[in-house]
């Protein structure tokens, strides 16, 4: 029975790892059992940060410009939209007793920015103590996946962003990132998604019920 409190839950992964087909079965799940429940996504989430959000698309893709955002650009874009999401999404509907699932958050940074493009962690860590204050997810999913099924994946998908187009050592790093950061931490839970099927639909939901 659900317990009528607020509750964080977090997919994180590598593209094509499948977190915002999981996320929005889980989504689906609750809704379907009235828990009110709100799906966003990181960057965005709202109008504000989908603006920023594709303007980080807009520079990336504009192959003929020689002059690109610098990697501290790019980061501060992020926060920035991480900023109007937790401000006008998140923390309104933690405080409304509902579940927030969100499509990537801070582990995301960490892993791209940070252990992907060397971007200073204190630099992140910094802000993210004066836009998050004491904002943590109750649970996190790290969704672990094959390489030949993520590029299956990927192959896939009609529109592609930034991130579907980097190079498989970079995944590989950026997926290592992800383990560590989940490491010996009791409210993150490592999943195998190569196969992203019923089965792990199954195990995400077993998972939440244990908490809400």
């Amino acid at each position: 029975m659900y317990k009528k409190k607020s509750f964080f839950i977090v997919f994180e992964g590598v593209e094509g790892c499948g977190k915002s087909y999981q996320s929005k079965k889980l989504f689906n799940y609750l809704k379907k059992r009235k828990i009110p429940v709100v799906l966003t996504r990181e960057p965005g989430g709202t109008k504000s940060a989908e603006m920023i959000r594709n303007l980080i698309l807009k520079d990336y893709f504009n192959k003929k410009s020689k002059e690109k955002f610098d990697k501290y650009t790019d980061t501060l874009l992020y926060l920035a939209a991480r900023n109007e999401h937790v401000k006008n999404i998140i923390l309104p509907s933690l405080k409304k007793k509902k579940v927030v699932i969100c499509d990537r958050f801070t582990d995301s940074t960490i892993a791209y920015q940070v252990h992907g493009k060397k971007v200073n962690l204190k630099f992140i860590n910094d802000i993210h103590k004066i836009i998050l204050d004491k904002l943590r997810p109750n649970l996190t999913f790290v969704l672990k996946v094959s390489q030949a099924s993520s590029r299956l994946r990927l192959s896939k998908r009609r529109v592609k962003n930034r991130y579907d187009k980097f190079s498989k050592s970079f995944y590989s790093k950026v997926q290592r990132s992800f383990l560590k950061i989940a490491k010996n931490k009791k409210n993150y839970y490592v999943l195998d998604s190569s196969k992203n099927d019923k089965l792990l639909e199954t195990q995400i939901v077993n998972i939440v019920r244990k908490y809400i």
